[in-house]
């Protein structure tokens, strides 16, 4: 057993978090924490608020109370917030007596070792509102990019840190008139002095991401340190602890990363073990690990080891998994700049384990991403409800309908391989902190899970052999126990529900990661199920989708499937699959249909096909639609897929001829089809639908088929025309046999 000390950024106690605040810097440390926790090891983790600064004084003059009500007010609230998203640490404050006795001890020891001295330097003054202010409180434009609207202490947008007087054209955000830079003496931080010392530190940090040891790197070779002051002129924060300095307190960034070593003594104290700190903090077997935000990588890669080597016998970050930010509508989420989503609103809507799934899907681990309630919608829906929850709950159903307990089996090497391999992954991937692949590696063993259950067809196989049945149910369950151990940190509630209906007894964390490639009992009782996991209606998402729709025109039919010859419909073969450059939801494919160059297309399903998947698949491709650009790249065409959403179903599955013929052939049902360019609109305007065929009826209305016709078949219809898709000779289009897809759905 190992011991982990993990450390969360303190969000600022000015608002509610935010969903930047989750996937940035709250559910990534959880994540890990579970895992750990599975692992068998012991953690502590520690964070709080940060209460301190000039922005709470102000936001708490304006509301009629003093710092401490304001400040105390949020805390609360987002305390609440991070336990009701399952996310459990020890949530301290910097406004508490512990947090002053700790600051101040170290404040001291910084100074008793030569590291902290008295020097007069120049700070930002307001003579209109006739007072000194914070760097937050000085913006201006950024001297090294020019970006503006930046904070007087840090660019965000290149991450430069600044002195008073480097900013260009600065202005006071309180009156908006142009400050002066007027002088104060200061205690600072003899930074400069730790130089080699963190040089050294950083050399063999080859684990960090790239974007942490590049910044850390850059600072400390390109731009080099210079010491810092820690202390400015306000009364609101941790007093210094020095006679005749009682008009200023010892500055915010200084005191917040104090703030991990003062949690973790609080906590400490609090479950009556005031020296277990110690065996973490002054351990050299422990890991230490910070999870922030990349706008605080120097704070934590230099400014904090740097601290600790001014101190002295206290352990030095191992890791720092800095995540990059959470966009909306191409901005960062943000309270001081609006377009904050925050989680208390959220989780009125919206189940902690949704929330929790779609903001690991799309964690910002190495860059930027991209929030919208679209594809909110769209992956909780396709990924989490037809993927993972599907399989629990048809699984589970199945097993308890037809067997009551779980049945005799032998393990199936088909079965152990995917779990093994997924177990591999996962380790491999969350060792390293790499949450999104480890949910990715969890799907697809879920995916291997529908698949196998499809192939198998128990629903066939229990009234043909139900001995043969329950072999393959109990594989089945042995997948079903291996996702709800290995999801647990990403979706913990559901799977601690999915636990309970296999019938174990305990909690996933009791069993460890080791049940994952274990079978539940034979013979244990299997408990009634529910699904765990609710497909999303965002109403507000269908009047938005309303209102940027043109009215449609009615189509001008001058004879049956008219507007189908305006389609250019050809079979093609993707030979090459890649990432779109700009846009993490999207592939960018290259499809042979027969012509001189394979064809270019963008494609918005790579949440739902990996890239093995669709790698030599055949498909069918709408060729003459007009060209279209996705994020700066262009597209020249759209693959065609059924989608039974309409009918009650929660399949995507692409359409495919049933017998294999080259590349480039037309779909025209033996009609001619059209070589002008078509909008999409015009292809909306053709009903194509998928179904199995029944009788010889489709959707119980008669079509001609070639002898050679597969279980379900895709057919236009118009009233009581039906016909079916293909060549008009021995092609018929379908879909996978396993696909899932329920008679009716639609073709888009």
């Amino acid at each position: 057993m190992s011991k982990i000390c993990i450390n969360i950024a303190w969000p600022y106690a000015n608002g509610p978090i935010h969903l930047g605040h989750v996937a940035g810097s709250l559910l990534p440390p959880d994540i890990f924490r579970r895992y750990n926790l599975l692992l068998g090891n012991e953690v502590l983790m520690v964070g709080g608020s940060d209460q301190h600064g000039t922005p709470i004084t102000i936001s708490a003059e304006k509301c009629g109370m003093t710092p401490e009500e304001y400040a105390d007010k949020y805390h609360e609230i987002n305390k609440k917030a991070i336990e009701d998203l399952n996310i459990h640490y020890f949530f301290n404050k910097t406004h508490c007596p512990t947090h002053f006795e700790v600051t101040q001890c170290i404040f001291n020891k910084l100074r008793e070792n030569g590291y902290v001295y008295v020097k007069e330097t120049d700070q930002y003054f307001c003579p209109k509102c006739d007072r000194f202010l914070p760097d937050r409180y000085v913006e201006g434009v950024c001297p090294k990019c020019g970006a503006e609207k930046t904070r007087s202490d840090q660019c965000d947008s290149c991450g430069t840190t600044f002195e008073p007087g480097d900013l260009k054209e600065p202005y006071c955000t309180l009156c908006g008139s142009t400050p002066e830079v007027r002088p104060s003496k200061h205690f600072f931080l003899k930074l400069s002095a730790f130089t080699d010392r963190l040089i050294d530190y950083v050399k063999d940090k080859d684990y960090w991401r790239s974007n942490v040891k590049t910044f850390t790197q850059n600072w400390l070779q390109d731009e080099g340190l210079t010491d810092r002051a820690i202390t400015r002129d306000m009364s609101w924060g941790v007093p210094i602890p020095v006679e005749g300095w009682d008009d200023k307190v010892i500055y915010v960034w200084f005191e917040a990363v104090i703030g991990y070593l003062s949690a973790s003594i609080e906590y400490s104290r609090q479950i009556g073990q005031p020296d277990y700190w110690k065996e973490f903090w002054k351990n050299p077997e422990c890991k230490h690990y910070y999870f922030i935000g990349k706008d605080n990588i120097p704070f934590h890669s230099i400014i904090w080891p740097a601290i600790l080597m001014g101190v002295g016998g206290l352990e030095l970050p191992y890791d720092i998994p800095a995540n990059e930010y959470l966009m909306i509508g191409g901005g960062k989420l943000s309270k001081s700049r609006g377009g904050a989503i925050d989680i208390p609103s959220v989780l009125q809507k919206y189940d902690a384990d949704v929330i929790r799934y779609y903001l690991s899907a799309v964690m910002p681990d190495t860059h930027d991403s991209e929030f919208t309630w679209e594809d909110f919608q769209t992956k909780v829906n396709t990924e989490l409800v037809a993927n993972l929850g599907n399989f629990f709950h048809r699984s589970l159903d199945f097993s308890k309908k037809n067997f009551g307990t779980v049945p005799a089996g032998e393990d199936d090497p088909e079965v152990t391989k995917a779990i093994e391999e997924a177990l591999a992954e996962y380790r491999a991937c969350l060792d390293r902190c790499d949450f999104k692949k480890g949910l990715k590696a969890v799907m697809n063993l879920s995916s291997f899970g529908n698949k196998y259950f499809n192939d198998a067809a128990p629903w066939k196989l229990v009234k043909e052999d139900k001995d043969a049945c329950g072999k393959v149910i109990y594989n089945v369950l042995r997948i079903v126990q291996a996702l709800a151990v290995l999801a647990w940190p990403y979706v913990p509630a559901a799977t601690e529900k999915v636990w309970g209906f296999l019938g174990n007894a305990g909690t996933v964390q009791d069993a460890g990661l080791d049940a994952a490639c274990k079978a539940p009992a034979v013979g244990q009782t299997l408990n009634d199920s529910v699904p765990v996991f609710k497909k999303l209606n965002i109403p507000e998402l269908k009047e938005a989708k309303k209102e940027k729709e043109q009215p449609q025109q009615p189509a001008n039919f001058t004879g049956p499937f008219a507007d189908f010859r305006k389609l250019d419909i050809r079979v093609g073969t993707i030979v090459s699959v890649e990432d779109h450059p700009e846009a993490e939801k999207l592939y960018v494919l290259k499809v042979n249909l027969g012509e001189e160059e394979p064809r270019q297309l963008v494609t918005n399903i790579k949440s739902i096909f990996p890239k093995d998947y669709m790698m030599g698949r055949r498909l069918l491709v709408i060729s003459n639609l007009k060209k279209a650009k996705f994020r700066g790249v262009e597209s020249f065409g759209m693959l065609m897929a059924a989608d039974d959403e309409g009918v009650g179903g929660d399949h995507l599955a692409l359409l495919k001829p049933n017998i294999d013929v080259p590349d480039g052939t037309k779909l025209n049902c033996g009609m001619e089809n059209s070589s002008s360019r078509i909008e999409l609109k015009q292809f909306e305007a053709v009903t194509i639908k998928v179904s199995s065929i029944k009788d010889g009826k489709f959707m119980g209305k008669d079509i001609k088929l070639p002898a050679n016709a597969p279980r379900m078949v895709t057919a236009i219809v118009d009233g009581d025309n039906v016909i079916p898709f293909g060549d008009g000779k021995d092609c018929v289009i379908t879909v996978d046999d396993d696909s899932g897809i329920l008679d009716g759905a639609d073709v888009r």
